[in-house]
């Protein structure tokens, strides 16, 4: 597995020192999360990039700006979002992008079919094109998108088509009680993990949940992102603390 740092934590930093943070930690992998670039300005990939190249980083994935549409008239919008992530990814060689399903988990199901459709109608093709395979993240139950178990993220895949695989999410998986339902489900589609305790909050120690998840990955041969997302609340010491669980552990399991 790639050990791998998102970003995201650092939105608050300049787009600079959010990048030269991640190296700073001593990753040498990086997942780009759109909430790092102002307004999904599209040209903040030509910095972005120069930074990456600088810090020697390799930017394995990138995590779709997003937007849980509630009506048509945000579908626009929502495209918008995610064809300047994917033009992001393929400038900064991201061959994965984190995706959610961008619906509103209020719709009846008769407008969640319709949007998806619009909206992954034109998303799946744009990427295809750019070569970025795209990866339907599980989400948690507080979230105001769709997809948060097995059940949801099969009616959307099933909508969706294409060649879509998953990125599941540790701390989400754990919070709807899903982690070994969704790694049994979709083993064989899993492009990217996400990995945190609870609330996107740091390891102090190694869990016995964690313990069991990194031991199932390694049992399914994955070898893909590792990508360590916490929240923004994290001191750089809780990042470096929870590097060193997760590769203890992965060290203790091969």
């Amino acid at each position: 597995m790639k050990l791998s740092l998102s970003n995201g934590m650092f939105s608050e930093y300049s787009l600079a020192e959010s990048i030269a943070t991640v190296k700073r930690l001593g990753f040498e992998n990086l997942e780009f999360n759109m909430k790092c670039v102002e307004e999904e300005a599209e040209e903040a990939v030509y910095p972005a990039k120069q930074h990456i190249e600088a810090h020697g980083l390799n930017c394995l994935t990138l995590h779709s700006a997003t937007l849980p549409v509630k009506n048509e008239n945000e579908i626009s919008k929502a495209l918008y979002y995610v064809k300047v992530s994917a033009d992001f990814a393929h400038k900064l060689s991201a061959k994965i992008m984190v995706v959610h399903s961008n619906i509103s988990r209020e719709l009846p199901a008769n407008l969640r079919r319709k949007f998806l459709k619009q909206i992954f109608g034109e998303l799946n093709p744009y990427a295809k094109q750019l070569g970025i395979k795209l990866a339907l993240e599980n989400l948690s139950n507080p979230s105001k998108s769709y997809g948060a178990n097995p059940d949801e993220i099969d009616e959307i895949l099933s909508v969706i088509g294409g060649d879509v695989g998953i990125t599941i999410d540790f701390c989400h998986s754990e919070t709807t009680g899903q982690t070994l339902n969704l790694l049994e489900k979709y083993g064989n589609q899993l492009l990217n993990v996400h990995v945190s305790n609870r609330a996107h909050n740091p390891f102090t120690t190694e869990t016995p949940t964690l313990k069991t998840f990194l031991g199932k990955l390694i049992e399914y041969g994955y070898t893909g992102p590792l990508t360590i997302e916490l929240n923004a609340t994290c001191t750089t010491e809780e990042v470096l603390k929870t590097k060193a669980i997760i590769e203890k552990t992965l060290t203790a399991k091969t």
